[in-house]
């Protein structure tokens, strides 16, 4: 039987992904709607994407400035190849069963989605061709493991990584070193112990990332906020603990690296998806995430859920998503504009663009 805290948990989970009616969370979605959009900054135009769909977006990378796939609930999975001016439904075999959380590609044939929930609907999908056709290519078996995020590497030998909450007493993290041909769950001597009831948050694909080929991250949620880091592209594992806020459903949601090295996090209450006010919620490590500098969180109230630096935008110029809306930042989180007040959910940049997904199929693109 589920304890108290780890039933919480998956209900933030299940809230995060505004799964079923409840009512006071698709009110707080109506009235994210509702409220005017804050100016943007002067030094970004902001133009606002027709994607075809109403389902709630959760996930979006760009490969390119021209070559972004995106992914969310309702089995949605799209894919633009003019930088978002047009957007193309890629159907899966799933039909509109699944919810895919997260979605990573590499040009615009290849592409990864996972979805989440309990068991078999955790599952790993690749396509080749564009998102004509997808193979399955992992199926989750553990009826108490649920797959939060997964990341790829670049270059000669790709490997990829999936994380799962933990069951069994045991972390779950999957590992390919095959293009996800096969995945193979670590064994246990080579990754943290999980607190009792560790996970990550499923909330905007940005709980696993890399910062180069060989140094992986991984964003634990409730209870302690911990940072799990790779430094052989996946294959073994340490931890370190962060300053960032912690409880029941409250830990790092995001991450995002320059680099082995250079990383900005986002952490949250997920508890309190509009109105968290939570401080220790922004953090800047230049080591990895051995050591972490808080910095300032957005001037909006709401759960923070992803984070990307913005390479060609100049400066610490990096975006911000979250319950209570997306903000810019220039200077490495020491200061905020606010974009919007929108609920808005996964954020990827390359170059100088952005884009940012969130509730009701919404898809904004950031020109620097």
């Amino acid at each position: 039987m589920e304890n108290a805290p780890h039933r919480l948990r998956r209900y933030a989970r299940r809230s995060l992904a505004l799964t079923g009616a409840r009512s006071w969370l698709l009110g707080a979605v109506a009235l994210s709607r509702a409220l005017p959009a804050q100016a943007p900054a002067p030094d970004v135009r902001v133009t606002e994407q027709t994607s075809g769909t109403s389902k709630l977006l959760q996930a979006v990378h760009a490969v390119s400035e021209r070559v972004v796939w995106a992914s969310g609930h309702g089995g949605v999975v799209l894919r633009s190849i003019d930088g978002g001016d047009t957007w193309a439904a890629r159907p899966t075999a799933s039909g509109d069963s699944l919810e895919f959380r997260d979605v990573h590609a590499i040009d615009a044939d290849t592409a990864w989605i996972m979805s989440s929930g309990n068991g078999a609907k955790s599952r790993i999908y690749r396509t080749t061709n564009g998102g004509a056709s997808w193979t399955l290519q992992f199926m989750n078996p553990d009826t108490a493991a649920f797959y939060d995020c997964l990341s790829f590497g670049t270059g000669r030998g790709r490997t990829g990584v999936a994380f799962s909450d933990a069951s069994g007493g045991r972390s779950n993290i999957l590992f390919t070193d095959t293009d996800g041909a096969s995945w193979r769950l670590l064994a246990p001597a080579v990754v943290p112990v999980p607190l009792p009831g560790e996970g990550a948050f499923a909330a905007s694909g940005l709980c696993v990332v890399h910062g180069d080929p060989r140094m992986v991250f991984i964003a634990t949620g409730a209870p302690g906020a911990r940072l799990l880091r790779s430094r052989d592209a996946g294959r073994t594992w340490e931890v370190e603990n962060t300053p960032f806020t912690r409880g029941t459903v409250a830990g790092l949601t995001g991450l995002a690296f320059k680099d082995g090295r250079i990383g900005l996090a986002v952490a949250a209450d997920i508890n309190r998806l509009r109105t968290d006010s939570s401080t220790a919620v922004v953090g800047m490590t230049t080591d990895a995430g051995r050591t972490w500098e808080l910095r300032t969180r957005p001037p909006l109230p709401g759960a923070l859920v992803g984070v990307a630096w913005v390479p060609g935008a100049g400066g610490e110029t990096a975006v911000v998503t979250s319950y209570g809306g997306a903000f810019i930042t220039r200077d490495g989180a020491r200061t905020w504009r606010t974009l919007t007040n929108a609920l808005t959910t996964g954020v990827s940049a390359v170059g100088a663009r952005a884009w940012i997904v969130g509730g009701n199929g919404t898809i904004t693109r950031l020109d620097w």
